[in-house]
């Protein structure tokens, strides 16, 4: 996490110092150009009013070159004479050209004598005398014009802009140190978490600083945490239901082997009875854990063929109408009649119905009504399976779709079921592409309901 932090400081040092250098470097060029040409402008416009006074005075150009040459040029400082580099003289980047073009006062390129063209005569500034242009004021240079003042007020400038961006820089340095503490610091204690997860600790919760990226990493990581301890606790579950899902048929078994082979008991029809329905409690417990492991590996096949639903829920609740009227339950059927056909795996979908009515049935008292419906739309068809039984507390219906999961603890296997049941039903159904949804009131019964999206025949 140290290196984190060292590359997110590194990186934040970098771009602030090439952002700042840049823009101080951007800053200098911009003062440099705009005082170079402040000071130009000031200078040309001292010539301009310098050779119009002389033109107003002497009626022409004569000696002007000369005359400025003497004026810009301090005592003790003439050309040749100490001083003379030091001190160069304001005017003598400037040239002057008469009306004609011909120059008057040489600077740069242009020589006394020399014809400028009038193009190059446009680009100067005019000399106007008595409303009549009576000539230019060129700058045919621009390098080496400042004198010693403004060079030193260009080096202070150039410190100070100095100072500025190393203060700017540290300043960034200090922000980007606080920064980067503050973004590791979410990372550091998801760090902690998964060595507390990795450990056992599967309780082990992060807290949510923010609503950015990390905020919705450290938000996913708990529920990931508390998923993971869910799992863990069904798996704990798992194991001891299984344990004495065996353990119970195989203590009768053994019970009545045991008192067999000593002749306690005598071998009668009855309890050899007994042995086969413990026997096949434990056959159905293992097949339903088999018929799992397959859906959770994704090996459970599935076999389809064009099926019409009415037929197929009139199968099922004919298997299942000699139970119902032992119990006084009344079982119907409501499909839509026709010749519609639905593409599903028959079997698969009856062992769907069989485990949702034996559940109706467990669950609903004389007099109770079991109803299967079954409909059919454009995109989907619907198996309802509806009883007025004695219903789900709402604390249960989260639950009850989860393996081993049972809304009443203290049944019996025989009575209660294995636990598997709708673990299986939920399985089968999303095989097929499907989901299943359940509905109840306590006291007044259940509707589980199956959505089958209609599949393209082969």
């Amino acid at each position: 996490m140290r290196s984190l932090r060292v590359k997110l400081i590194g990186a934040f040092l970098l771009t602030s110092v090439l952002g700042i250098g840049l823009s101080a470097l951007f800053i200098r060029q911009f003062v440099v150009r705009e005082f170079d040409d402040y000071v130009i402008a000031q200078r040309r416009s001292d010539v301009v009013t310098t050779a119009q006074s002389y033109y107003g005075s002497y009626g022409g150009w004569d000696g002007l070159e000369g005359w400025m040459r003497s004026r810009s040029s301090p005592p003790g400082n003439q050309p040749g004479g100490p001083g003379f580099n030091q001190h160069r003289p304001q005017n003598d980047m400037f040239a002057v050209v008469d009306l004609a073009g011909q120059v008057v006062v040489e600077s740069g390129p242009y020589r006394t004598g020399d014809t400028v063209s009038a193009g190059a005569r446009a680009a100067g500034e005019p000399v106007v005398v008595n409303s009549q242009t009576v000539g230019y004021v060129l700058t045919p240079q621009r390098a080496g014009f400042r004198n010693p003042a403004e060079d030193q007020y260009l080096a202070r400038t150039d410190l100070a802009l100095g100072m500025a961006t190393v203060i700017v820089i540290g300043i960034a340095l200090a922000l980007g140190t606080v920064l980067t503490r503050l973004m590791i610091r979410p990372l550091q204690e998801l760090t902690l978490a998964t060595q507390q997860i990795a450990g056992g600790n599967l309780q082990h919760q992060v807290r949510v600083h923010s609503r950015d990226e990390i905020g919705i990493l450290a938000t996913h990581f708990n529920r990931m945490s508390a998923d993971l301890a869910r799992a863990n606790q069904l798996r704990q579950q798992m194991t001891a239901d299984i344990a004495h899902d065996l353990r119970t048929p195989l203590t009768v078994i053994s019970g009545y082997l045991e008192s067999l082979r000593d002749e306690v008991l005598k071998p009668t029809p009855a309890r050899f009875a007994t042995l086969y329905d413990e026997t096949q409690i434990l056959l159905q417990l293992v097949d339903d854990l088999h018929t799992l492991s397959l859906a959770d590996a994704g090996e459970l096949s599935l076999n389809r063929r064009p099926v019409i639903l009415s037929d197929l829920l009139g199968h099922v609740a004919a298997t299942y109408q000699h139970a119902a009227e032992q119990q006084g339950v009344t079982l119907s059927v409501q499909a839509e009649a026709g010749p519609r056909e639905v593409l599903l795996d028959a079997q698969q979908i009856t062992r769907v119905l069989r485990n949702l009515i034996s559940n109706a049935l467990r669950y609903t008292s004389e007099r109770g009504q079991i109803t299967l419906i079954g409909r059919t739309t454009a995109d989907a068809s619907q198996l309802v399976v509806a009883d007025t039984g004695s219903g789900i507390e709402p604390e249960h219906l989260a639950n009850i779709f989860e393996r081993f999961y049972r809304v009443d603890t203290s049944r019996h296997q025989a009575t209660g079921g294995s636990g598997l049941g709708l673990a299986i039903v939920k399985s089968i159904v999303e095989l097929h592409g499907g989901g299943i949804t359940v509905a109840s009131r306590p006291g007044q019964g259940t509707t589980f309901t199956i959505t089958l999206p209609h599949q393209a025949a082969a």
